[in-house]
């Protein structure tokens, strides 16, 4: 890894979206100024600063449908410290993310359209 950068605004309101719709609140959470990219920055994915050795699970999976309609899969994780851990991204045919999702065209299980 070690692509350390601040993090973005448009990460942090995506984060807050995932977190809402688990009824959980961005403000219970330390969320660490600097992130660190996995993969370049080529599909979005972010070490949020957890553990990355205990991984305790999935909080939430949302899905995106990118400009070229091809799905992403974004993933919110935590770890044994009830931290999160991850925000990850995995576009289905593994080509590099073209535009970052805002929390409107996020997709959850269960909705209308799923």
């Amino acid at each position: 890894m070690n692509n350390i950068r601040p993090i973005r605004q448009n990460e942090k309101e995506l984060i807050d979206r995932l977190l809402k719709q688990v009824d959980l609140n961005i403000n219970d959470f330390q969320i660490n100024e600097n992130v660190d990219e996995y993969e370049g920055g080529k599909m979005g994915s972010i070490s949020l600063g957890g553990n990355v050795d205990a991984y305790a699970g999935d909080l939430i999976q949302a899905e995106y449908v990118d400009q070229d309609d091809v799905p992403v899969v974004i993933t919110l994780t935590k770890d044994e410290n009830g931290q999160l851990l991850d925000l990850d991204f995995w576009k289905t045919d593994f080509s590099k993310l073209i535009e970052y999702p805002t929390p409107d065209k996020l997709i959850f299980a269960g909705e209308p359209g799923q």
